[in-house]
C-alpha cells in the first residue's frame, strides 16, 4: 500500500482586487448600502451621494413642515381673537350710543324737564356768583387766556351752528325728504345769528351811551371830556360803560336754543323714523355740546364780569330765547317751530251727541 507523501505546500490564493471605484464605497454611509440592496444589485457612488442628499432634504422638509404649518395656525388663530374682539367691541360701542341717544331724548323732550331747565339757568345765572368765595381763584377757569374760554366761549355762535345745524338737516331731510321744508327749519340759526350779531352792536351801543372816557395815571383815573370811544382810545386813553356781558347773552341763548331743537329727537324716534348710528352720534355730540355750554355759563359768572352785567345779560338771552321759540316760530309766516310739519298728526275721532 504505496503511502502518499504530502506534497509542498501551496500559498493561499489572494482576494480579488477591487476596482479603485469600488475601495471609495467605504466612505459611503450605510444608507448607500440599504439602497443598493433594496434596488438588487450594486449603486455608484455618485448616485448614491445623489440620492442620500435626496433622503437629506425629504427628511428637512418634514422636520420643518411641522414648524410652519404650527406658524400660520398660530397666525390665524390671532387674527381670528383679534376680529372677534374687533365685533365685541364695535357692538358695545354701538348698545352705549342707542342706549344713550334713546336716554337723552327722552329727557330733552320732556316738557316738564325743559322748564325745570328754565329754572337751572335762572338759578345759575342769579345764584351762581356766591359760589366764587368757595372756588379757587388760582384755578385755569379764572385766566381770560384759558383754553376754553379762547377756543369755545369766543366762538360759541360758531360751534352751535356747526353742531345743531348738521342735527337738523339729517332730522328734517330724513323724515320728510323735501329740501324746501329742510332749508325752511334751517333758516332758523339763520335768525340765531342775526339775533346775536344785533345784541352785540346793541351792547356795543349801550357801553358808548354811558361811557367816559378815563386817563390811567399812578394816583388814579383822570378823566376826560372826549365824546366817543373812537376818539378816546386814538388818545390812548380807556373808554369804560355799562357792559353788558355778551357771553353771559350768548351762552344762554345758545343753551335754551339747543335745548328746544333737540327735543324733537323723542318724537322722531317715536314716530319710528329712520335713525341710523350717524344720526344718533350727531345728536349725542350736541347733547354733549350743551352739557359744555352749561358748565361754561357756569365758569362765565363764578370768575367773569360784574353781577349785573351777568344777570342783564342772560335776560337778554332768554328775552330773545322767548322772542323767537316762545312766540314768532308759532306764526305761519315764521320759519316755524321745530319739529313743525315733520311728523304726521293723529286722526282725533269725534263724538256727535
Amino acid at each position: 500500500m504505496a503511502t502518499l507523501s504530502p506534497g509542498p505546500s501551496l500559498p493561499p490564493a489572494p482576494l480579488p482586487r477591487l476596482p479603485a471605484a469600488n475601495r471609495a464605497l467605504p466612505c459611503v454611509c450605510h444608507t448607500c448600502h440599504c439602497l443598493s440592496l433594496s434596488r438588487g444589485g450594486p449603486i455608484s457612488p455618485s448616485s448614491a451621494a445623489q440620492q442620500s442628499k435626496q433622503l437629506a432634504g425629504r427628511g428637512g422638509n418634514m422636520e420643518r413642515g411641522p414648524v410652519v404649518g404650527a406658524g400660520r395656525g398660530a397666525g390665524a388663530r390671532i387674527r381670528a381673537l383679534l376680529g372677534g374682539l374687533v365685533r365685541v367691541l364695535l357692538w358695545v360701542a354701538s348698545a352705549l350710543l342707542y342706549f344713550g341717544s334713546e336716554q337723552a331724548a327722552r329727557l330733552l323732550g320732556s316738557p316738564c324737564l325743559r322748564r325745570l331747565y328754565h329754572a337751572w339757568l335762572a338759578a345759575v345765572v342769579i345764584f351762581g356768583p356766591l359760589l366764587q368765595f368757595h372756588v379757587n381763584p388760582r384755578t385755569i377757569f379764572a385766566s381770560h387766556g384759558n383754553f376754553f374760554n379762547i377756543k369755545f366761549v369766543n366762538s360759541a355762535w360758531g360751534w352751535t351752528c356747526t353742531f345743531l345745524g348738521g342735527f337738523v338737516l339729517l332730522v328734517v331731510f330724513l323724515a320728510t325728504r323735501r329740501v324746501a321744508v329742510t332749508a325752511r327749519h334751517l333758516s332758523r340759526l339763520v335768525v340765531g345769528a342775526a339775533v346775536w350779531r344785533g345784541a352785540g352792536r346793541a351792547f356795543l351801543l349801550i357801553e358808548d351811551l354811558t361811557g367816559s372816557c378815563f386817563e390811567p395815571l399812578p394816583q388814579g383815573l383822570l378823566l376826560h371830556e372826549l365824546p366817543d370811544r373812537r376818539s378816546c382810545l386814538a388818545a390812548g386813553h380807556q373808554w369804560r360803560g355799562y357792559t353788558v356781558s355778551s357771553h353771559t347773552f350768548l351762552l344762554t341763548f345758545c343753551c335754551l336754543l339747543m335745548a328746544e331743537e333737540a327735543a324733537v329727537f323723542a318724537k322722531y324716534l317715536a314716530h319710528g323714523l329712520p335713525a341710523g348710528a350717524p344720526l344718533r352720534l350727531v345728536f349725542l355730540l350736541n347733547v354733549l355740546l350743551l352739557g359744555l355750554w352749561n358748565f361754561l355759563l357756569l365758569c362765565t359768572v363764578i370768575y367773569f364780569h360784574q353781577y349785573t352785567h351777568k344777570v342783564v345779560g342772560a335776560a337778554v338771552g332768554t328775552f330773545a330765547w322767548y322772542l323767537t321759540y316762545g312766540s314768532w316760530y308759532h306764526q305761519p309766516w315764521s320759519p316755524g317751530s321745530p319739529g313743525h310739519g315733520l311728523f304726521p298728526r293723529p286722526h282725533s275721532s269725534h263724538k256727535h251727541n
